[in-house]
């Protein structure tokens, strides 16, 4: 993340208890947790340097040439695809969007589709998850394949990638019976990655993005946190609220690993990994 640059170690009575880090504002609007919604519009755009061609993978089906996605989201989409064996059967059909390519596709879509139909599958620009890098619209390999919502069926190889999804950090992000609270349609396509183990812990609890970042604001340092337990690691998360003025400080558990994603609205979350013994996959 950013400008972690600042570390300090904090003592208490006499030994060392955690590290801190400070973490500017900026940074509450990135990391692979951002919640993008008609309520919470994106405030800060992703670095183009932080984006790779979906190309520098050629077996990867692509719609058109030029999609780009966030680095680790796209090793990991390189994973899913291969664990999944839909190389041959999955086509990406749009990735990385930028504010002025949101702005064509709603408007075109307006005129083309109208109103209710834009409002239910096209998220306004500067308030769409494809501005961040981290979602990607897939679809079936067909003579036509519909680039707003693109056919995505729930048997075989497409089966498939959705069970591998959240082991490899994707959640479908628009899910039936969640519209009340997202504010899109079920759209079986379009995958967002929030990486490990967040993906599986939204899948078990059968939250939506919204609910999860509501969720894990209970768990915060100090307190209980949030945890997932394997043969080989040990997962914490805990929020934490950002403080006023251009700076939070951020308390780090001990461990072998830790990351900070702020979720673009009130404040960070922090996952921190340790080891006993070899690392689980997805990290």
């Amino acid at each position: 993340m950013g400008q972690q640059n600042q570390i300090e170690t904090i003592q208490e009575s006499g030994y060392v208890k955690h590290t801190a880090v400070q973490v500017s504002r900026a940074e509450m609007y990135e990391g692979h947790l951002v919640l993008v919604n008609q309520a919470n519009p994106i405030k800060q755009s992703i670095s183009l340097d932080k984006l790779i061609p979906l190309h520098t993978n050629p077996d990867i089906r692509l719609l058109e040439e030029g999609l780009l996605l966030e680095k680790t989201c796209l090793q990991h989409f390189n994973i899913l695809l291969n664990e999944s064996q839909a190389m041959n059967d999955i086509i990406a059909v749009s990735a990385y969007r930028s504010r002025e390519e949101q702005e064509q596709i709603y408007e075109t879509s307006l005129a083309e589709n109208g109103d209710e139909y834009t409002a239910c599958y096209v998220a306004l620009p500067g308030h769409s998850e494809h501005q961040t890098g981290l979602a990607i619209d897939v679809g079936k390999i067909d003579e036509h394949v519909d680039f707003i919502a693109p056919s995505f069926p729930d048997s075989g190889i497409y089966m498939a990638f959705k069970q591998l999804a959240a082991k490899n950090g994707f959640i479908q992000r628009y899910k039936a019976g969640k519209e009340a609270i997202t504010n899109i349609s079920c759209e079986p396509w379009h995958f967002r990655y929030v990486g490990y183990p967040h993906a599986e812990i939204m899948e078990q609890h059968d939250f939506c993005l919204e609910e999860y970042i509501d969720f894990v604001r209970k768990f915060t340092y100090g307190g209980n946190y949030l945890t997932v337990e394997t043969d080989s690691m040990l997962v914490q998360i805990y929020y934490v609220p950002a403080e006023d003025g251009p700076s939070t400080t951020v308390p780090i558990l001990n461990g072998d690993l830790y990351r900070i994603s702020g979720n673009n609205r009130d404040g960070f979350i922090v996952t921190a990994f340790t080891g006993k013994g070899q690392r689980s996959h997805g990290l």
